[in-house]
């Protein structure tokens, strides 16, 4: 049976031996040829700190402590590991990987959700994170008892997304007593997750999809941007509008009318990004990465080769980022924003 692609660039990348899949995965793999070829090794370099640093900070049940948001950081982490290649059986990440597998599944519900509604400050984030991870784990996985696992806990987690969806069509950071209110970060969550777990064969239903879509136009102000809800109108946000435009492309939205306005209103406002004006940083620019990187290698390369050396710069001496917030968070998605080209994390591809 032929390699994946992701198997493939696995085994030049890391030195080990690739596999072969159980199942013929639902993606197409793009750009991946060369992905590895025009990557500055001082990137590999920083990355492979980063990750050790990572994996370093990781308890032994599987997760990385906060206060208030341990199922979303632990999922990010997740994230940021697999992106490398390595897999819950190869690469010098695997046991990381399925100490962190085990510890999410051990945090499902009998609802669905993912994550403890006692200790995850507004859950519906590590939610979302939760369900993208276990939807790129799902494609690679190889035992048929952990297959069958991961596609009900899959399928319950969706089942829940679906019942927390507002009648606006967005979610909010918990579902029930809170069920009229939504915002747009956590919509964006959720639609990113759900289109990895439709990727990954789990049912979603089109019409949570397509309401979905719909909340995020009816945010949309005239300039093109995002607001913070349907009921909070108020400014555009440069995060939440590039948030929302990276979830459009992932629910293959790329020809709507308002597509144009809102990528002009994003380059307007964040292609600096050195420039922080608006906060936020990481989730901006783990969402903005995703935007521009889907515009193709023109916008893409001169943004990323600026874009990477920044975020390089910012690295400490113990391959963590950004003390003044919670490293594991930082450094998580400093990981996934530099591992985003490399093409092994189907969610993320063009």
């Amino acid at each position: 049976m032929k390699l994946s692609r992701r198997k493939l660039l696995t085994t030049l990348a890391a030195g080990f031996a690739g596999h072969n899949l159980c199942i013929a995965m639902p993606f197409a793999f793009h750009d991946s040829e060369s992905a590895l070829d025009d990557r500055d090794p001082k990137w590999q370099a920083a990355i492979d700190r980063g990750l050790t640093w990572l994996v370093a900070q990781q308890s032994r049940l599987g997760y990385w402590n906060h206060d208030t948001y341990t199922t979303a950081i632990t999922s990010l982490a997740g994230i940021a590991l697999i992106a490398s290649g390595s897999t819950t059986i190869q690469g010098p990440y695997a046991k990381a990987i399925r100490a962190t597998v085990d510890y999410l599944l051990s945090k499902c519900r009998s609802n669905g959700l993912i994550g403890d509604p006692q200790r995850d400050h507004r859950y519906t984030y590590g939610h979302g994170f939760a369900m993208l991870f276990l939807s790129q784990i799902l494609g690679e996985e190889e035992d048929n008892d952990r297959r069958t696992e991961l596609t009900e806990v899959l399928e319950r987690a969706v089942q829940f997304s679906v019942d927390a969806q507002t009648k606006e069509g967005g979610w909010g950071y918990v579902s029930g007593k809170d069920q009229d209110f939504d915002e747009g970060s956590t919509t964006i969550t959720q639609v990113q997750a759900l289109r990895g777990c439709r990727n990954a064969g789990i049912v979603v239903p089109k019409t949570v999809i397509d309401n979905a879509l719909s909340y995020i136009y009816k945010c949309k102000n005239t300039d093109g941007g995002i607001s913070y809800s349907t009921t909070t109108r108020g400014d555009s946000r440069p995060a939440i509008t590039a948030a929302s435009l990276a979830a459009l492309y992932e629910a293959g939205d790329y020809a709507s009318k308002h597509i144009p306005e809102m990528w002009a209103y994003c380059k307007k406002n964040l292609h600096d990004f050195k420039r922080d004006q608006y906060g936020h940083w990481h989730y901006t620019y783990l969402y903005y990465s995703q935007v521009v990187y889907r515009q193709g290698p023109g916008e893409w390369e001169p943004f990323r080769d600026g874009l990477y050396d920044y975020i390089l710069s910012q690295q400490t001496a113990e391959g963590a980022w950004d003390v003044s917030i919670d490293e594991s968070y930082a450094t998580s998605v400093c990981l996934i924003i530099l591992q985003l080209d490399m093409g092994l994390l189907p969610i993320f591809q063009r």
